[in-house]
């Protein structure tokens, strides 16, 4: 086979990728490595681990302390699954990315606000007899 039926026979296979759309897998979209699945599970681990231990060792003094650190690592923990295992970066898909990590923020805001509203609102009604001064509820 000549140098240029080779070079063809390549190109006509590039083609046929790029029609099937696996051509380029270079052009913006990282697929991972182990090393970042890896990176990304241990973080995981850790991120869940640190919030794990602390409330089963009773927690802080102040529990609001205790509550920022939960959703402070929750957060974090977020942005690890999003860039080791969705594999989304700045650079890819056209702007895509930043559009769906502005949703994904923007649903995770309702989701946290409005449980707390309504586990604060189920407390408070179904359990009156509770000092939720002393809670550091407020009224």
């Amino acid at each position: 086979m000549s140098s240029i039926e080779a070079e063809g026979d390549a190109h006509r296979a590039e083609r046929r990728a790029e029609m099937h759309g696996h051509g380029d897998h270079g052009a913006g979209h990282d697929h991972g490595s182990y090393k970042s699945y890896a990176t990304g599970f241990i973080l995981s681990v850790i991120l869940t681990a640190i919030p794990f231990a602390i409330v089963m060792a009773g927690g802080f003094d102040s529990r609001m302390l205790t509550g920022a650190i939960v959703v402070g690592c929750a957060m974090v923990q977020i942005v690890v699954h999003m860039i080791y295992f969705l594999h989304m970066n700045a650079s890819s898909d056209d702007g895509w990315t930043m559009m769906s990590m502005i949703f994904t923020v923007i649903v995770v805001v309702i989701v946290l606000s409005g449980s707390l509203w309504v586990m604060y609102h189920m407390n408070t009604n179904m359990m009156p007899q509770m000092d939720h001064e002393a809670l550091g509820f407020g009224s």
